[in-house]
């Protein structure tokens, strides 16, 4: 006979001073249990006498219920196997309703009203079925088959081999040590980012470090400049937090300082793109770089400065940040491994000022303490070694190529239905399309051809400028990148 799998007994409830007796109270718990799915056909439970220990209580009555529950169908034994759920019960009982009390629903049927927060309101985003596939053009997806996995997995078994109390232990807040001297080291020389390794906060990606720095840096109705159009995961993040978001209009230059000024004046906060503008690509000139600078230093106002994939540009080397020219401590740095490395390594960090570092540290530990300890030592090691150095150097010249295919392809089969921009950096480009094609009926249509372009009008926080589409080129071969456009003219 095939063994039962075990299962985890659910925290039994039981009144020793009820009326009702002990039998009929656990009889009763089982019931509900298995009514409401916290226990499934065929799983195991415990034995009279284990369950009898764990609850303080005679077998006596465990014993009574158990023989209550086979007779009545609930429970079956088998010999040198245990007792377990009876796996006659059909699956789907367990889609009854529960009440809160615990009780089975009188009306299965009947829908009652669940209050949840108004902050899940700003979490949602509308469906995204573009999202659906990981082919042809996925934005933010890197080249994961040209990862060195091999050299990885090594890494990964030499710390996993050795783990130490004090790496199964809890980490610091701010980081593991090592890999936030690693990481003010490379920063410092490929992006002129001025800090040392007090002011590196390790996150679990760019998204959470866009939380931290809401939390830390902003009240509820603080206002914030977005670049308009932008990240829609900035506008979720800032807005969960509270803050009125800000359109500023973004043109060659990038943002507009100066309209940001006329539109919110009392702003607390700016989010900006500079080095590579997201979605339209273009980087920050010099000129707008020190207006921005100089009116974020007159308001006290902070600049959160999110550098997602400036390793990779093309027509130059990598720009500075705008963090390594800021005389005046504004601006808050945002880098992430998700785009250099693979998006499930979940390891981003924050260059803050000295004097924030206390109320950044606070912010961390209160949202989910500290990463991964193992990936924060590996990752340490992979900087250290070289590897990391040889990865991106690798991985420009592939995206390079793979940017020359989309370029190509689009003008083969797109022609002037597509306007391409956004070129020069990065692993995605953005195209235009006319001022009467909707762009999110392209990319559902798109998606249902197994093609993941992502439309341009969401990333706007009103009425859409110009609709469009951004194709993410880092994890699609020059093949899938020319039947990708081929799929995508059709759908157009």
């Amino acid at each position: 006979m095939q063994r039962i799998p075990p299962g985890f007994l659910p925290p039994v409830a039981m009144d020793p001073d009820s009326d009702v007796p002990m039998y009929q109270q656990l009889s009763e718990w089982f019931r509900l249990a298995i009514s409401g799915g916290q226990l499934r056909p065929g799983q195991r439970v415990p034995s009279t006498r284990s369950l009898a220990v764990e609850l303080g209580i005679s077998r006596i009555p465990v014993l009574g219920a158990y023989e209550q529950l086979q007779a009545e169908g609930f429970l079956e034994t088998f010999t040198g196997a245990g007792t377990c759920i009876a796996r006659s019960i059909p699956a789907d009982l367990s889609m009854q309703k529960v009440s809160n009390a615990g009780q089975l629903s009188d009306a299965p049927g009947q829908s009652t009203s669940r209050r949840v927060s108004r902050r899940v309101a700003q979490m949602r985003q509308p469906e995204q079925t573009w999202l659906g596939n990981m082919g042809a053009f996925r934005v933010g997806l890197p080249a994961l088959d040209h990862f060195p996995v091999g050299l990885w997995s090594k890494l990964v078994n030499r710390h996993a081999r050795r783990l130490s109390p004090e790496a199964m232990a809890y980490g610091d807040p701010m980081g593991h040590l090592p890999l936030r001297e690693a990481i003010a080291e490379y920063v410092g020389a490929a992006r002129a980012v001025r800090c040392d390794a007090s002011q590196i906060l390790i996150t679990t990606g760019s998204q959470q470090a866009l939380q931290i720095c809401a939390h830390v840096l902003l009240d509820p109705g603080d206002r914030v400049w977005m670049e308009d159009p932008g990240y829609p995961g900035a506008h979720q993040a800032l807005r969960t937090a509270g803050a009125e978001l800000v359109p500023v209009p973004v043109d060659r230059e990038g943002i507009d300082v100066e309209q940001g000024a006329r539109l919110g004046a009392d702003a607390r906060a700016v989010y900006i793109s500079p080095s590579h503008q997201f979605p339209l690509g273009m980087a920050l000139s010099a000129s707008r770089r020190m207006q921005l600078l100089q009116w974020a230093a007159r308001h006290e106002a902070w600049i959160i400065e999110d550098d997602y994939d400036s390793e990779y540009r093309f027509g130059s080397r990598p720009l500075s940040s705008l963090q390594g020219t800021d005389r005046d401590a504004r601006v808050i740095y945002l880098g992430t491994f998700s785009k250099v490395m693979f998006p499930s390594l979940r390891l981003g960090y924050l260059v803050v000022p000295k004097d924030l570092v206390s109320d950044f540290h606070a912010g961390r530990d209160a949202i989910d303490t500290f990463s991964s300890m193992l990936h924060q030592a590996v990752m340490t090691d992979f900087i250290r070694e070289g590897h990391f150095a040889r990865h991106i150097r690798s991985m420009r010249t592939l995206y390079m190529a793979r940017r020359e295919a989309v370029l190509e392809a689009t003008e083969r089969y797109l022609g002037d239905r597509l306007e391409v921009i956004g070129t020069e950096a990065g692993m995605q480009l953005a195209g235009l399309l006319p001022e009467d094609v909707d762009d999110v009926g392209v990319s559902r249509k798109a998606a249902r051809h197994g093609v993941s372009v992502r439309p341009l009008s969401p990333c706007y926080l009103g009425p859409a400028a110009r609709s469009g589409l951004i194709l993410g080129y880092g994890g699609v071969s020059p093949e899938q990148i020319h039947d990708g456009v081929r799929k995508l003219a059709l759908c157009l």
